[in-house]
């Protein structure tokens, strides 16, 4: 299977890298524009990373981990995920030594073992923000209008925020307490990964996507019931900076988010895409994290969003991504002489940032032209005998149809203010 890629990956295209292009720049900018910078990890981590950082009783660990042993038979993962890879990065560098906050964006590939799908695939790609070294509940609401500030740059319509605060180890306690006493009266009716989950972590419970597991919790105790003063007063202060903002939300209790080391303020961003609701991104706060990996006590909050859901929204939702043009001028020469000619003007115009290119397999006159529309080129620059004895070219302008004969030395100013005018 040498020429197919592997299930779960895809190639793209240059037809379609464009469309990454866009959205990835829009990303940055609005990330950038909220004080935040770059960071870049490795694509494989320690094993253990995962294992400590997200949890052991999550799916991700559980099932959907690309791991094996390299040859100092050490365990390596690819990266499941974005968060702790930087919460690892972190640490190492000892960032919590600056000033806090530290925010920080990236984009970065991650591998999950799991059933291919429409916007998800077993390699895909994250735009994720983690923030570093505030406990407010402003800078909750900065991250969650910060993710929604992109989609709406994107152009992306009909967008709901589902909140939800799911507690701290204090009140989380007491909460397992009574989840537990709820669930054991249902417990041989879960799913085999939900009873594995009822001692270890028995809120993920809540989370299972099996129907059977979902029509026995139908009125299971919720977490936001129990939540201790510290994480309501942490709450109640995230309603009253996203009211400040004047972005929507509802508090959905059922949010529990799908790896361990969520704390406090969980998030979701949800679009209706032809009358069917999916998530687009989601995020949340992690006070625990960067202690439990090794580092400091350190509160942390961020969040996730799939560019190729991103992508997939777009396009369900008929919104266009403006692809940029191939070249802007294509140089037509008739022989080996007319061809060294362009080819030095080529790279003048290449030096001014002028998309530009010229014939460089056998092709005849017309030929050359025909590519030149292809490539939707608005100027052509056709270089034959006449324009080397000339030391003049004649530039055809392919939308208007005009042409005009310019001097080689002034053929780069020509077209720059030609090109301006457009």
């Amino acid at each position: 299977m040498l020429t197919k890629a592997p299930r779960g990956t895809h190639d793209v295209l240059p037809n379609d890298a464009y469309k990454w292009q866009y959205i990835e720049e829009i990303a940055k900018k609005v990330a950038e524009n909220f004080g935040y910078k770059e960071v870049r990890t490795p694509v494989f981590e320690h094993t253990e990373l995962f294992e400590r950082g997200i949890g052991d009783t999550t799916d991700v660990v559980e099932k959907e981990m690309y791991t094996f042993e390299d040859r100092g038979k050490r365990s390596i993962t690819l990266k499941p995920e974005g968060t702790a890879p930087v919460v690892r990065s972190f640490i190492e560098h000892k960032l919590y030594a600056d000033s806090q906050p530290t925010k920080l964006y990236y984009i970065t590939p991650v591998f999950r073992y799991e059933k291919p799908q429409a916007g998800r695939y077993r390699e895909h790609h994250q735009f994720g923000v983690e923030v570093f070294g505030a406990s407010n509940p402003s800078i909750d609401a900065e991250v969650i209008n910060l993710a929604m500030s992109i989609y709406k740059a994107l152009g992306v319509e009909k967008l709901e925020l589902r909140i939800n605060n799911i507690g701290c180890p204090k009140c989380r306690e007491v909460y397992n307490k009574a989840l537990r006493d709820y669930l054991s009266q249902k417990l041989d009716k879960l799913c085999g990964t939900c009873q594995g989950r009822f001692d270890r972590n028995p809120m993920r419970i809540i989370d299972c996507k099996v129907d059977s597991c979902q029509e026995q919790i139908v009125d299971v105790p919720l977490m936001i019931d129990y939540i201790c003063e510290e994480c309501d007063d942490h709450f109640s202060g995230l309603k009253k900076y996203l009211e400040a903002l004047e972005i929507k939300y509802i508090i959905d209790p059922r949010i529990v988010r799908g790896l361990d080391y969520y704390t406090k303020t969980a998030f979701e961003i949800i679009t209706d895409e032809a009358g069917k609701k999916g998530t687009l991104c989601g995020g949340g706060r992690y006070d625990k994290l960067v202690e439990d990996c090794g580092g400091p006590q350190t509160p942390g909050v961020g969040f996730g969003m799939g560019l190729e859901r991103a992508i997939l929204s777009l396009e369900t939702q008929n919104i266009e991504i403006p692809k940029p043009k191939d070249i802007d001028v294509f140089i037509v020469t008739m022989d080996e002489e007319s061809s060294l000619l362009g080819f030095n003007i080529l790279n003048k115009l290449r030096n001014a940032n002028i998309k530009s290119d010229q014939n460089h397999i056998t092709r005849g006159v017309k030929a050359q032209f025909k590519y030149a529309d292809k490539k939707e080129a608005t100027f052509t620059i056709v270089i034959g005998e006449d324009e080397v004895k000339n030391n003049a070219v004649l530039i055809k302008d392919m939308i208007k149809g005009e042409q005009e004969i310019v001097n080689v030395n002034v053929v780069v100013q020509f077209l720059k203010e030609r090109l301006g005018e457009r």
